[in-house]
């Protein structure tokens, strides 16, 4: 199966192009604090500009209900878009209504426009094929080929992402090829050793990554707040940290399963609360106090993953391990993030939390191999399971 990029949509001079991205930042109001998405989907769609197509382009942002919501509208997203595109971004204040029919009619050649939050409309992301596909007729009117740039929603069967590529000529945008190319590194044939390193709250939203990586991976580092599911399969008490109890039978088989392979934390910081101003200590991991919870990894442990990750050629990172985005819990994180622009081989910090953190703790993004923009994206694929999003573009 091969997947089709721009150049094979030939002479776009004058044509109109519905591209999907990935724009879905996180805001403070209407102040983008974190605009790594935006930035990594613009390449695609000044190339398309560039061949003089008239692009339009569609994306998501946040969870609003299926209806319009201005916490959640894409205005804010126009304005930095435009900014990084070095010309202006028309902004159609609908999805498929007036504003967008009257938006796409004013482009000319190498103009770009941005159509309101797709979710506003619940078609998007409806489970009836009918739905869906009722608003990827209206979508697809506003185009004669379609792009798919928009990585973080690929593993979604959407009608934004999967119904409109089925009603027009399709492509792969360079940003949705670029992470399919380095997904498949990690999966068919890596370079050894072979690291990765999970964190996150929830041992439960990594269960199917766990499963099939222990097959894979030379070496298996948790940390995070699911590493205290771990922890309490191996006997520890725990204090008050984050558990799930009906997870600990399926952890004991993973550690049964891969032994010294799955590398845990020894010390964590325990603290009395989640707060920046909470009295924290580092302890051992067989020490931790009743009345209080893990949220990092300690340094001895920093030190022991970045000693582990030291000697690897390929590693892929999902996850922070701590609550990265209060300073006195960022040392773990900063600990690997430091030990992945080290790697003498493939780093890829996959997507999410651990995208925005190594940002947030000032890491050149040029010092890791591959920053995916799609964190449920990219487990999903290591899980082995087939993205709709990339599956209707095979051909």
């Amino acid at each position: 199966m091969t997947v089709a990029s721009i150049d094979d949509l030939g002479d776009l001079r004058g044509k109109r192009v519905l591209v999907r991205s990935d724009l879905n930042v996180p805001l403070d109001g209407d102040k983008i604090t974190d605009d790594g998405r935006i930035r990594a989907s613009v390449p695609t769609i000044r190339a398309l500009s560039q061949k003089g197509a008239r692009v339009v382009v569609t994306a998501h942002l946040g969870r609003p209900k299926g209806e319009p919501d201005p916490r959640y509208s894409l205005g804010p997203v126009a304005g930095r878009l435009s900014e990084l595109l070095g010309a202006p971004v028309a902004f159609a204040t609908d999805l498929v209504g007036e504003s967008a029919q009257a938006t796409v009619d004013g482009l000319q050649d190498g103009q770009v426009a941005l159509l309101e939050n797709v979710r506003f409309d619940a078609r998007e992301t409806s489970k009836d094929d009918a739905e869906r596909g009722a608003l990827a007729d209206e979508l697809a009117g506003f185009a004669d080929a379609f792009v798919s740039d928009g990585f973080g929603a690929v593993h979604r069967k959407h009608a934004s992402v999967y119904d409109v590529a089925r009603r027009l000529p399709h492509a792969a945008g360079g940003l949705v090829l670029a992470e399919v190319d380095v997904l498949r590194r990690l999966t068919e044939d890596p370079e050894r050793p072979y690291a990765v390193v999970l964190g996150g709250a929830k041992v439960s939203d990594k269960l199917g990554v766990i499963e099939n990586l222990l097959g894979k991976a030379d070496m298996l580092l948790i940390g995070g707040g699911m590493v205290f599911t771990f922890l309490a399969a191996q006997g520890h008490e725990i204090g008050k940290s984050l558990l799930e109890a009906d997870q600990i039978e399926t952890v004991k088989g993973y550690l049964a399963q891969a032994g010294d392979r799955i590398v845990l934390p020894v010390d964590v910081v325990a603290a009395t609360a989640v707060s920046g101003d909470a009295d924290h200590d580092v302890v051992s991991v067989d020490s931790i106090p009743a009345d209080r919870l893990g949220l990092d990894i300690g340094p001895e442990s920093a030190r022991l993953f970045a000693d582990r990750l030291a000697g690897a050629r390929t590693i892929f990172w999902n996850g922070p391990m701590g609550v990265s985005e209060i300073p006195a819990f960022a040392e773990g994180t900063r600990a690997v993030a430091d030990a992945l622009t080290k790697v003498d081989g493939l780093s890829v910090v996959g997507g999410g939390d651990s995208a925005a953190a190594v940002r947030s703790l000032g890491f050149a993004e040029d010092a890791f191999g591959h920053i995916s923009t799609g964190g449920g994206a990219s487990l999903e694929y290591l899980e082995g399971k087939t993205l709709p999003g990339i599956a209707v573009l095979e051909d």
